[in-house]
C-alpha cells in the first residue's frame, strides 16, 4: 500500500508540474531537472515576462495581512464584547482625584538591617517622638522629613512606615501612601492602620476592587469607624467591579468550555476518519477474497476476534496466511486449530481439508490443499502418499 501510496503523491507532482512549468525551476528541483534533461527532455523556460505590478502588491497584502480565521475572529470578538461590557459598568466617580506624586522614590532604610545599636535605639526613640508630636500638629511636610529619620534608624518598625503612610495620604502623595503601607504589612501583616490608609489611597485614586478589599481587612483586624465609613462610600463601586469580573469570568470559562467540546469533536472526526481510511486500505488489500477487512465478513464474528486476540493464536495465524504449509507446525495446538475449523466452517468447507485426513470442517480454505504425507486428525487413518483425501 506504500507503493499506491506513492504512486498517488507522483501523479499528483506529474500533473503539478503541467499546470506551473515553472515549478521545475525551483532551486530544490534541481536534481529532478537535470534528471529530465538527462533524458533528454525539453524543460520549459521560466517565465520571462514579470507580472503586473499589481499582482504582487496584491500578493505581498495578502500574506501580510491574511483574512482573519474563525476561531480568531471570534476570539477578537469576545475580548471587543469583554471590554465594552467593561466601559459600560457605571462608576460614581466623584472623590477620585489627580496623583500628586512625582513618582520619585522615597527613603525605605536599609531593608537588610536587622539590629540597631544602643545609641541608634536612643536616637530612634528621639526621633519617634518628635515625629508623633508634628503628626499631632498636623505639619504634615515636617512629619514625613522626621518619621523618615526614624525609618532611616529602625527600617524594621511598620508603625513608622505607616504613619509616614497617613502622611502622604494627607499631602495626597497616594502612590506614596501606597508604598509605605505595603511595606508596613511586608513587616506587621496585622497593621490594621496601614490596611486603613492604603485602601483611603485607592478609594482616592479610582482603584475601588483594591480599596474595598484593604478596607475590609482593617475593619477585620480592628474595627475602626473611619476605616468602616470609607468601607461603604466604596462598596457600591466595589460589588459593581466585582460582579462585572464575575461575569467576565464565568464568560471566559464557558468560552474555554466550548472550545475544549470543539477540540474533542474534531479529534474524534479525525479518529473516525484514520479509522475509515485504514478500513478502506484493508479492503484493497488481495490477501483474502473479499478483503482483509475481516475475509469477507469472517471477522464480524465474535469468537473469531476473541481467538484473534489471543497473540499466540494471532501469530500463528499469520505464519499460516503467511504460508500454508506452516499449519502442520500446529497441529497439536488446539487454540489454533479451533481457530482454523472456525474459519473452515464459516467459508462452508465441510469435506475435510485436502491432505489432512478427515479434519473436520476444514475444507474449502483457499491455497491450503495439497499437503502430502499430513496424519488425519480426526479419523486416525493416514493420508495416501499422493496428497488426496480418500
Amino acid at each position: 500500500m506504500a507503493f499506491h501510496s506513492a504512486l498517488k503523491q507522483l501523479k499528483g507532482f506529474i500533473q503539478l508540474c503541467k499546470d506551473q512549468p515553472q515549478t521545475l525551476h525551483d532551486p530544490e528541483l534541481k536534481f529532478f531537472k537535470d534528471y529530465l534533461e538527462s533524458l533528454g527532455a525539453t524543460i520549459p523556460p521560466s517565465s520571462a515576462t514579470p507580472p503586473p505590478e499589481e499582482t504582487p502588491k496584491a500578493e505581498s497584502k495578502e500574506k501580510q495581512d491574511p483574512p482573519p480565521q474563525p476561531q480568531e475572529k471570534q476570539e477578537s470578538e469576545n475580548e471587543a464584547e469583554m471590554s465594552s461590557e467593561e466601559s459600560d459598568v457605571e462608576l460614581d466617580m466623584e472623590g477620585v482625584i489627580k496623583d500628586t506624586d512625582t513618582g520619585e522614590e522615597h527613603e525605605m532604610g536599609d531593608v537588610q538591617k536587622k539590629e540597631m545599636t544602643d545609641d541608634e535605639m536612643e536616637k530612634f526613640d528621639e526621633a519617634r517622638a518628635e515625629a508623633m508630636s508634628i503628626f499631632a500638629e498636623g505639619e504634615w511636610e515636617k512629619a514625613v522629613e522626621k518619621f523618615t529619620e526614624a525609618i532611616k534608624l529602625n527600617p524594621n518598625s511598620a508603625a513608622m512606615f505607616a504613619k509616614r503612610g497617613a502622611c502622604f495620604l494627607k499631602i495626597k502623595k497616594l502612590r506614596a501612601c501606597i508604598r509605605d503601607c505595603t511595606r508596613a504589612i511586608e513587616l506587621n501583616p496585622d497593621n490594621a492602620s496601614a490596611y486603613k490608609f492604603r485602601g483611603r489611597s485607592h478609594r482616592l485614586l479610582g482603584n475601588f476592587k483594591e480599596a474595598a478589599k484593604d478596607l475590609r481587612t482593617a475593619c477585620k483586624i480592628d474595627f475602626d469607624e473611619q476605616a468602616d465609613e470609607w468601607l461603604r462610600e466604596v462598596t457600591p463601586n466595589a460589588k459593581k467591579l466585582e460582579e462585572h469580573e464575575r461575569k467576565r469570568e464565568r464568560k471566559r470559562e464557558e468560552k474555554e468550555l466550548r472550545e475544549k467540546k470543539e477540540r474533542i469533536r474534531k479529534a474524534q472526526e479525525a479518529r473516525e476518519a484514520a479509522a475509515k481510511a485504514a478500513q478502506d486500505e484493508d479492503d484493497d488489500d488481495p490477501g483474502f477474497p473479499g478483503g482483509a477487512g475481516g475475509m469477507g465478513g469472517l471477522f464480524s464474528d465474535p469468537d473469531l476476534l476473541a481467538a484473534l486476540s489471543d497473540p499466540e493464536v494471532a501469530q500463528a495465524f499469520q505464519d499460516i496466511q503467511s504460508n500454508p504449509m506452516n499449519i502442520m507446525k500446529y497441529q497439536g495446538n488446539p487454540k489454533v486449530m479451533a481457530l482454523l475449523n472456525k474459519l473452515a466452517s464459516k467459508m462452508g468447507g465441510g469435506g475435510g481439508m485436502p491432505g489432512m485426513g478427515g479434519m473436520p470442517g476444514m475444507g474449502g480454505m483457499p491455497g491450503m490443499g495439497g499437503m502430502p504425507g499430513m496424519g488425519g486428525m480426526g479419523g486416525g487413518s493416514d493420508a495416501p502418499s499422493s496428497g488426496q483425501s480418500k
